[in-house]
């Protein structure tokens, strides 16, 4: 910071000797004589040393501009036999100079009054933001944790009582131990969205990465009797962190069968546009998704499911970004929804 005043001051500095050199003929002069209207103009020229003062150190700095320029005139004031015209015209000069350094001065001034005003509202705001994200996470996981617990609790209660039967038992038992998985899931999409690992970026096949995600899916979707319809562009190359990118497809395509009415069709494509971007898609026949809800899908624990910890779709949204990819969603109640991510191919 200090330096970097430095290099304004010299900056000034230099403009000032400039300006100064042309009014007592050392720069020009002695090449072309004495010039009446370059001396006049000269006058002008000492306004642009003050005005980059005020602009750079506001109030102050124009006055001390102006100050220091009048000052080192006054040689030339005194030292000359000016007529009487030429005489007060100079003084004149000097008021100007520091009537240019006052508006400009407190003209920037104001306007680094209104910025600095600007961002302590922009941090406030910001800061309110971050609190209010924080309240709604807690309030989240709190949710999420508390309905478990308070399973395993009543769970725990009807095992331990000596006139539950052994099978009675066994049940209690496996719901105890599918609510302890519930929490690690819940506390493992908290951790992976608040603090998810550096991606390892590398040249990634995404149509092989597709096709992964969708072997993973055939049961499921052989179970609700769903068909995907898939156009994947093979060759399909992105740089991105191979584990990441598996995760948030494999994410959207277990959306997109949670979404599906029974029988109904999946569709999935891939391919690269003339922009050299590459684009998937994944669309659903399902239920769709209320337009009051759209604005809020991507926010943490908003979910729509009964199951669900409402951190899919976030950590979706994060992967994305940090590959410099984008990521859309259109819906229509009772007509389907439809994913679109958009990612830059790896030739760009």
């Amino acid at each position: 910071m200090i330096e970097k005043k430095s290099q304004k001051l010299a900056i000034i500095g230099f403009i000032i000797t400039l300006t100064l050199g042309i009014h007592y003929g050392w720069l020009i002069q002695p090449f072309f004589g004495h010039i009446h209207l370059l001396h006049v103009l000269h006058g002008r020229f000492c306004y642009i040393p003050i005005v980059i003062s005020a602009s750079w150190f506001g109030l102050r700095g124009g006055i001390y501009a102006a100050t220091i320029i009048s000052i080192l005139v006054l040689p030339y004031i005194f030292g000359h036999n000016l007529e009487t015209h030429d005489f007060v015209g100079e003084f004149v000069e000097i008021v100007f100079y520091f009537a240019i350094g006052i508006l400009a001065g407190a003209l920037f001034d104001r306007e680094l009054i209104a910025r600095k005003k600007q961002q302590e509202t922009q941090i406030q705001l910001e800061r309110s933001q971050k609190f209010s994200l924080v309240g709604k996470i807690a309030a989240g996981v709190a949710h999420e944790i508390k309905n478990p617990l308070s399973s395993i609790k009543g769970a725990f209660e009807i095992v331990f009582d000596k006139k539950t039967s052994d099978k009675d038992k066994e049940e209690f038992k496996s719901i105890i131990i599918g609510e302890i998985k519930r929490i690690d899931n819940t506390l493992r999409d908290f951790l992976n969205f608040a603090r998810p690992k550096e991606a390892e970026m590398d040249k990634l096949n995404l149509s092989q990465t597709v096709d992964e995600c969708l072997k993973q899916i055939e049961i499921q979707a052989g179970e609700s009797k769903l068909r995907i319809s898939k156009n994947i562009e093979q060759g399909v190359l992105i740089l991105g962190d191979r584990e990441k990118i598996h995760q948030a497809i494999l994410n959207l395509l277990l959306n997109a069968l949670s979404a599906s009415e029974t029988e109904s069709i999946i569709d999935i494509e891939l391919k690269t546009n003339r922009d050299k971007k590459v684009i998937l898609t994944i669309g659903d026949h399902g239920t769709g998704i209320e337009p009051d809800a759209i604005e809020h899908i991507f926010d943490p624990f908003y979910t729509t499911k009964a199951t669900g910890t409402g951190l899919g779709l976030p950590i979706v949204k994060s992967i994305v970004e940090n590959h410099n990819g984008l990521i859309k969603i259109d819906s229509e109640k009772d007509k389907g929804t439809s994913v679109f991510v958009e990612f830059p191919s790896y030739e760009r």
